[in-house]
């Protein structure tokens, strides 16, 4: 017998990642895409943006206002309530009382005080700083301390 040559394999990524410059011009591809990281996540947002409102409108609801760092202390807050059973779950109406729960959100809200510190704006912080306090004397009444 001879000796038979091996035959290669031809390897084609079908990955959807995205290329570099040079290797979208040696394969002949666009690059029109952005050039940096933060032009690509701004097109996302604006993708994900438009996606959200289309969604919205098809759903028949109206589209929530932008997400602030308020907004988003508040979210917190009000989850931290339904799980003290100061407030009903939206979906089921009922009081329950987590407290495992409430002390999870209240040491995130402590922790993004801590990790915040120096970076927010004065109304921020004061509204962060209130809503830890009344909820950790809400914890503490509802623990029985």
């Amino acid at each position: 017998m001879g000796e038979q040559e091996e035959k290669g394999f031809v390897f084609k990524d079908r990955r959807k990642i995205s290329l570099d410059e040079s290797e979208r011009e040696h394969r002949g591809e666009s690059t029109d895409a952005p050039d940096s990281a933060g032009g690509r996540q701004e097109q996302a947002k604006q993708q994900f943006d438009e996606a959200a409102k289309s969604s919205a409108e098809k759903q028949g609801r109206v589209s929530l206002p932008e997400v602030s760092f308020s907004t988003f202390i508040f979210s917190l807050s009000s989850s931290a309530l339904v799980h003290l059973g100061e407030i009903p779950e939206p979906d089921s109406k009922s009081v329950k009382l987590d407290l495992a729960m409430a002390k999870q959100i209240i040491d995130t809200l402590g922790m993004l005080q801590d990790k915040t510190k120096g970076n927010l704006e004065p109304e921020e912080e004061k509204l962060l700083k209130t809503v830890l306090y009344d909820l950790r004397l809400r914890f503490v009444q509802k623990a029985g301390g």
